[in-house]
């Protein structure tokens, strides 16, 4: 059966396309994947089928009133948070757009996403809902295990411009096995001289490779796996490597580094081009799309969710936890 393999190879070789591509099972992977604004990108230039091509010019046009949009909500938030003495550091797509990374480049940006430092959440949420934001998840029970669990605050969205943010203090839940420290993250942030700042480029490049393999389920992996090859593009990884052993995520950094190079030939270290035990049932997971962006295999799908709880939960917790979830419906 066919997967997303045809995306992958799409992307990292686009010459290699040939006129008689399967261009729709290209292009509604792409879609369903939210890479076909970066495909777009990268085809730019290449002989392509005429309808072909205008499609990906409308999806260039629609990456860049994206990226317009994610910069304009992250000024919302910065004047939001003016009053407020505490650094606020974007995350994920809203940062590659704002340092002009290429990562960024075609990027889908849904929710903004900010970190900020833990003793500061009070006053963040307090001026994010003087501001207009209000709460997602109004039940007690989702309010209640955000803010004893989690990494963020429970989701804001809002009330005009319907666009969420989320308020992290630390890049991995507070009951994941893993515990990264955010004030080395803060303390290395770089400013943008707009009153934001964004990760340093290692800590970048730690915290996809973390978002990915140390939190979920993998779904929109294929994108995430694509952010990690570009700001290896931009910055190399060398350093990030130690960077992710201070962080107690030196096994996600390399599982991310040689699935990059098996997907998207990236240039990494010889020590991480061949593959290691477990990565095949990954790369079967970020592939498992067919060839009309329909989801396949059902199992490793499942598989992957359990996972994903089973990471940030220990046992007992996890038990209870599901056993809250199932009975609230």
């Amino acid at each position: 059966m066919a997967d997303a393999l045809i995306l992958a190879r799409a992307l990292a070789d686009p010459q290699s396309l040939a006129l008689d591509t399967d261009w729709i099972g290209l292009v509604t992977t792409a879609r369903a994947e939210q890479l076909l604004g970066t495909l777009a990108y990268r085809l730019d230039g290449l002989p392509l089928p005429e309808d072909v091509a205008l499609l990906l010019a409308d999806a260039r046009a629609a990456a860049e009133n994206g990226r317009r949009a994610a910069l304009w909500e992250a000024e919302m938030a910065r004047r939001a948070l003016a009053g407020l003495e505490c650094p606020v550091v974007l995350l994920k797509g809203t940062a590659f757009v704002a340092a002009g990374l290429l990562a960024g480049r075609g990027r889908s940006i849904g929710d903004l996403d900010i970190l900020v430092p833990r003793g500061s959440l009070d006053a963040v949420e307090a001026a994010l809902l003087a501001a207009g934001w209000e709460w997602v998840k109004p039940d007690p029970y989702d309010d209640r295990y955000y803010r004893r669990w989690m990494h963020e605050l429970p989701p804001l969205i809002h009330r005009t411009r319907d666009r969420m943010i989320d308020v992290h203090h630390t890049i991995l839940p507070l009951t994941a096995r893993i515990t990264p420290d955010a004030a080395v993250l803060l303390a290395q942030a770089q400013p943008l001289g707009n009153g934001l700042a964004v990760l340093s480029p290692d800590d970048m490049l730690v915290h996809a490779a973390a978002h990915l393999f140390a939190d979920g389920d993998l779904a929109g992996g294929l994108r995430n796996l694509w952010d990690i090859h570009c700001l290896i593009d931009d910055h190399g990884c060398e350093a990030a490597c130690v960077r992710a052993a201070e962080h107690g995520l030196s096994r996600e950094i390399a599982r991310a580094l040689r699935l990059t190079h098996r997907l998207f030939a990236t240039p990494v270290d010889p020590a991480y081009r061949t593959l290691a035990r477990g990565d095949a049932l990954y790369l079967r997971r970020l592939l498992a799309r067919d060839d009309w962006g329909r989801p396949i295999r059902p199992a490793t799908r499942l598989a992957f969710y359990v996972r994903s709880h089973w990471l940030r939960m220990p046992p007992a917790m996890l038990a209870r936890h599901l056993w809250a979830k199932w009975r609230r419906g």
